[in-house]
């Protein structure tokens, strides 16, 4: 039995019913190869990668990508929104007060507890979301000195 090859940008892409073009791709590796990226990060991986790219163009590619379930997108309270290509595994994040750094957190234990809410007031949930708040390593040791 052999292993299915991973699809290329392009045919995730296709797969997502979207129109597959140097930007889209372009920044679809931008987003994964990097950590948690605001707009204008993105948007100068894209330029790095394809030339030059309005930022407009950028937000509507980011908000199709996003609808397309390729790239999440996060707003952690206080911070512009971030993006990354980790989806659909239910985890969630924790961001430093000080220098808002933000790092992937797997759901604390077992099968997605967080799904199991104390009263689901009717509601078929399917995605939970937290949000750990704290001080980086790096933060830390630069307020103890």
């Amino acid at each position: 039995m052999t292993a299915s090859p991973t699809p290329t940008t392009a045919e995730e892409l296709r797969g997502a019913g979207l129109r597959v073009t140097a930007a889209r791709v372009a920044l679809l590796e931008t987003v994964r190869d990097g950590d948690h990226l605001g707009v204008e990060a993105i948007a100068t991986g894209v330029r790095d990668r394809v030339g030059h790219i309005s930022l407009q163009a950028v937000y509507e590619a980011l908000h199709a990508l996003t609808a397309a379930g390729l790239v999440r997108r996060i707003e952690p309270a206080g911070h512009p929104a971030r993006f990354e290509g980790r989806v659909g595994d239910n985890h969630h994040h924790i961001v430093c007060r000080s220098c808002g750094t933000v790092a992937d957190v797997d759901c604390a234990v077992g099968d997605a507890p967080c799904l199991t809410a104390s009263d689901d007031r009717g509601f078929r949930i399917d995605e939970a979301e937290v949000v750990y708040w704290g001080v980086c390593p790096d933060c830390s040791t630069g307020h103890s000195s």
